[in-house]
Formats: structure tokens, sequence, C-alpha cells
């Protein structure tokens, strides 16, 4: 078959079905439970609101929809989360064609994402990471063609998508930063005027609503992040040792990527020409970030959990075969197609093994049985009367059962004990 642009597009989107269908089946069949995170998105979805004790209000949003259209069907929040990634897979792919002229290079642009795991293995989960990564990819592809073509939409579109990226996660920060130091610089050069300043107008409208909520509740999804990273435990080794862990970390998460890399080029050398828009553009957007994030655990001492990393990568592929495309050789993709195709295979694999073998996980939990065992417990009770509306506890125990409940009871969060209540909150104490 000879390679031509219809072609290259066709295997494209058989790429993206595969990986749709594959990653969203694999664990319907195989876990007997959603995960925490998405658990907790569906409780927060419950009884939606500008913010939540540990994230902003998009994943919340999303799972929400998903809800009142499918309710409670394991398989639609695992669709959602592919969904998600093949989003971001489209946009990586679009932001590629700016680029290269040829679709080769776009298309293993995103083939060799592949070998990042936080693109299949772990996508099950829908996350707030899961949830940020298509409005990071959105948010880089309009700046550039903001950049590019300086058009109004295209900057009320940086701005829309930066809005939605950070009610996905407040991590978001760090690709917002790097896009600034690009458009300063570009500014510094003359080579781009003050017309960007109008995302700032989208991009506060949508953040407006969700500052206040935080304001009205004591900053609590901050503080609750702060906290993640281990700031009330410091002393000087953290300053050295969390940061080291960090990019010991992100090498393992990066290594199958590389070594597959190696098989469209295996002399990496080349020149850097930093007069070349496009490098500074790449440059800005996938090293400026992580810089940032190594820099804030050197600076603070602070954990960064591997998983928070999870969108910046995701045009890792595009920055490596930009700056060493005239070494690729494109009629020695055999070794290439040979380790994608067992990476692309064994990933969903090793995820049904771990999900089968393994008994010890969150995602073998029983939340229809605990569920039919509340709704017994409740209808037993002569104390308070009324439908079961409420389920008050954390987002884990109470929260699978809002989800698996017949009516969905909203809800609430309680640190301690698990209570069933009524429309009126007159609760009585389950576990």
């Amino acid at each position: 078959m000879a390679i031509n642009k219809n072609n290259i597009l066709n295997l494209f989107y058989i790429f993206l079905t595969i990986h749709l269908i594959v990653w969203t089946a694999i664990p319907t069949l195989t876990n007997n439970n959603l995960p925490l995170d998405t658990i907790e998105a569906l409780a927060w979805g419950s009884n939606l609101d500008w913010g939540f004790n540990k994230h902003p209000p998009m994943s919340a949003f999303l799972v929400e929809i998903f809800y009142q259209i499918f309710g409670a069907q394991d398989w639609a929040y695992y669709l959602l989360s592919q969904i998600c990634v093949i989003i971001s897979f489209f946009v990586v792919f679009k932001l590629a064609e700016e680029f290269f002229e040829n679709k080769v290079f776009c298309l293993l642009s995103v083939l060799l994402l592949e070998g990042i795991y936080f693109y299949n293995f772990t996508t099950p989960e829908f996350n707030v990471n899961v949830c940020l990564m298509p409005f990071w990819t959105l948010t880089v592809l309009y700046l550039w063609k903001g950049f590019k073509d300086n058009r109004i939409i295209d900057w009320f579109l940086v701005g829309l998508f930066a809005g939605f990226g950070f009610l996905s996660k407040y991590l978001f920060i760090y690709l917002a930063l790097g896009m600034d130091i690009f458009l300063v610089y570009m500014i510094y050069k003359r080579k781009l005027d003050f017309k960007c300043m109008l995302s700032l107008i989208p991009f506060l409208i949508v953040l407006l609503p969700h500052l206040i909520w935080l304001t009205e509740n004591n900053y609590i999804t901050i503080n609750y992040g702060l906290d993640r990273t281990g700031t009330g435990d410091q002393n000087f080794l953290n300053h050295i040792i969390h940061p080291l862990i960090f990019l010991g970390k992100q090498i393992g998460i990066l290594m199958f990527f590389f070594l597959m890399f190696l098989f469209l080029n295996n002399k990496l050398k080349t020149k850097f020409n930093f007069k070349d828009d496009k490098l500074l553009f790449l440059l800005s957007i996938n090293i400026i970030p992580i810089a940032l994030v190594f820099l804030t655990s050197m600076i603070m001492g602070v954990k960064i959990r591997t998983m928070w990393m999870t969108p910046f990568y995701l045009f890792f592929g595009v920055l490596l075969i930009y700056i060493f495309q005239s070494q690729i050789n494109l009629n020695k993709l055999k070794g290439f197609t040979i380790a994608f195709i067992i990476l692309f295979i064994f990933s969903p694999f090793a995820y049904a093994y771990v999900s089968i073998t393994q008994t010890d996980k969150r995602t073998d939990y029983s939340g229809k049985e605990e569920a039919k065992k509340a709704r017994e417990f409740y209808s037993n009770q002569n104390k308070i009367i009324g439908d079961l509306s409420f389920v008050k506890g954390n987002e884990w125990l109470a929260g699978n059962l809002s989800y698996h409940l017949d009516g969905r009871p909203k809800w609430i969060y309680n640190s301690s004990n698990i209570f069933l209540c009524n429309k009126n909150l007159e609760c009585i104490k389950y576990k």
C-alpha cells in the first residue's frame, strides 16, 4: 500500500478507534467497581458546586453529563476517559500538521505516546489528570494558531480552553507559565502584538465563579493541594531528595517512549536554532513546564506525585520529531512498527492481568452489593420517614452508595461515619 495523505489519516483514525474500544472494554470486563477517583468525581457530580474539597469542578461536570445520559453504567465512565484521551491525540495530530508537511511525522508524533503509560495503562481511571488532557492540548493548539494568524477567535479560544484547564486542575498553571514566557518573548521580539491579551477576557469569565467559591470556602482546594505535596513536613534534605526522586521517576516514565524513538533515529545529533519560532514554541510548552515543576520541588522541598505529570508529555512526540526530523529515515520504520504493535497489544493485556489476578484493589470493591445492604438497612428503620435522599461520608464509601443506589441520593462529605438521610437531612448512622 502506497503511503499517501489519505492512507495516513485512515491509519490514524483506525488507531484512535481501536484505542477507544480496547481501553473502554478491558476495564469494563475486568473491574468489579469503578476506580476511586471516578467514584469521587461521581460523588461530587451528584451535588454539583463550583469547587470541592480536593479539586475544582470540571471533572464533576463531565461525569455528571454522562450520568444524566447513561446512569450507573460503569462502561460509560471508562468511555468518558478514553474520549478525553483520543481528543487529546487528535489535537496533538492537528498541531503536528502545523509543524510537518509529511503526514507520517504527524502520525508518529501520536503513536510515540503509546510508550508513555499515562496514555494507556492509567487512563481507565477518569480523574482530574485525564480530564485536564483535552483542555491542555486545545489550549496549546490555539495558542500556536493565535501566534501564527493573530486572529481574535483563536485568542478567544486560548482563554476559553485555558479557563477549562484551570477548572480541571490547578497544575495547569505550569503550562500557562510556559505559554506566557513564549508570548512575552514574542512581544519583545515584535513578532506579536498585544491582541493576545484578549484571551484574558474568556479566561476570567470562565474562572470567576470558581474564584468566588474559593474565597467563600477558605481556599480549601488550594490548601488540600499544598498538603498533598508535604509542605508541612520540611527539612533541608527535602530540597535535594524530592526533586531527584521526581527526576528519576520521569526518566522511568519516558523510558519506553525514548526506546521507541530510537527505532526512528539512533544518532540523536542536531543543531538547535533558537531563532526558529516553532522550536521556541515547542520548548516553551514541553520543557519549560517540566523545568518549573522541578524548580518548585527544589525550592519548596515538596513532593511531586507521579500522576500529576499526566498531561505534560502530550507534545513530546512532536518536539522530538521536529528536532530530529532531518535524521528520521521513513524507509526504516519496521523496527518502530514492531515495537509499537507489541506495546499496543501488551498494555491492555497487562492491565487485564493485574485487574484479574490482584484482589486487593479499589476496583475489587463490591459497590453494588453494599448499596443493596444499605437500601435494606434504611428500609428497616423506623426512626426516620421519607425516601433516601442523601448519603453522608467520604468520597469512596458514601460515593459508591450514591452511585449505585436507585434514585441516586446526593453525596455530602463527612470525614468519619456513613449516614443515610431523608430529604430533611434527618439521618441514621449506617457505618
